[in-house]
């Protein structure tokens, strides 16, 4: 959860975007589906078609026959700012950090009286420095999609948002739907580390679970993931999204790898944790036949097996060539007392 201001790796959001398709109840219904499978946040989108659209813009998939403009299918999204302030506490009674993403200044404001935790940026939106400004001047936590921008544009937007204080989360982002393994840019996520020196993270649009645990694996603090209670489901983005059970696999997951990765080994330390087991697999040097006393050892003499009690395996240059200092029954584990 959003801790001290910032966000507690791993820190998985699951973004609903229009996956309601405009349903009051549905949005409620991946509330309570969201906090079932462990996921720390849910993610909407908050569209006011006079505020964000013209009546001429394009479609990016034609796939609504209800709409016969995309601005019309935008107007089908919207909730009221009452609905807002109830699916946000609604998400808060269910242990979720409350997200959505702006899309013009009226949803800033809308969003901000509903309680949200964290603004998310859309890629859309990276250049829309008076968005920027306004979530900037309310100092809550910022996620800022990369997905459409050249670091340049990242870097100025950065700016903007970091001016008030508040902490930002850069997330590596294609957009593309479904997005192929040779486009995430998971190589970004250090370069990103490296060069804003801000927390990074991935948002994923996949439609799987292995790009958000790989970037887990490779140090991002949080994953956004689309969601869809049903693979067969009406909507853009059900072929880039996880199901619930995907999601709660996903969360186990994040969880397992920042454990391991959050716990370093000492390679050479860790011998003692196994002194035991060693001497079960590895392997001494045994007297292969017997050896009478005072005879030259050499490789017929003996062979290597287990356990590991005796002459180490490791150390031929103990026994070959040197002389049994008494006789040796066959099978034998050679120890220092064997030898001369």
């Amino acid at each position: 959860m959003i801790t001290n201001g910032f966000f507690n790796a791993p820190y998985t959001i699951a973004e609903i975007g229009q996956a309601h398709d405009g349903s009051l109840g549905t949005a409620h219904a991946y509330i309570d589906a969201v906090a079932q499978a462990g996921a720390q946040a849910i993610k909407f989108q908050t569209h006011y078609a006079e505020e964000e659209s013209t009546p001429n813009e394009p479609w990016r998939i034609k796939f609504s026959t209800q709409d016969t403009t995309r601005f019309e299918y935008w107007k089908r999204m919207e909730f009221t700012p009452a609905q807002w302030i109830e699916l946000a506490d609604h998400a808060k009674s269910k242990g979720l950090d409350f997200m959505s993403s702006p899309f013009s200044l009226k949803a800033v404001n809308v969003l901000l009286d509903a309680g949200i935790d964290a603004w998310k940026i859309a890629s859309g939106e990276v250049n829309n420095i008076l968005l920027l400004e306004a979530i900037s001047e309310t100092g809550l936590p910022v996620i800022l999609s990369t997905g459409m921008s050249p670091f340049s544009e990242t870097r100025k937007a950065l700016k903007v948002l970091q001016k008030n204080g508040s902490d930002v989360l850069i997330m590596q982002c294609t957009s593309s739907y479904p997005v192929e393994p040779q486009q995430l840019g998971l190589n970004l996520i250090q370069e990103f580390r490296d060069v804003f020196n801000v927390p990074v993270g991935l948002s994923d649009h996949s439609g799987n679970i292995y790009s958000s645990l790989a970037a887990y694996a490779l140090g991002a603090v949080a994953a956004e993931v689309h969601v869809t209670l049903s693979k067969e489901a009406f909507g853009p983005d059900v072929t880039a999204s996880l199901t619930l059970e995907q999601l709660g696999d996903l969360v186990a997951g994040s969880q397992w790898i920042h454990t391991a990765i959050s716990n370093p080994v000492d390679k050479d330390g860790i011998v003692e944790n196994f002194l035991e087991l060693r001497k079960i697999f590895m392997k001494s040097f045994v007297a292969r036949i017997q050896i009478p006393r005072g005879k030259v050892i050499d490789l017929e003499d003996i062979a290597v097996k287990k356990p590991a009690t005796g002459i180490s395996a490791s150390e031929p240059e103990k026994v070959l060539g040197r002389v049994a200092a008494r006789d040796i029954p066959e099978s034998t584990v050679l120890t220092d007392g064997d030898i001369e």
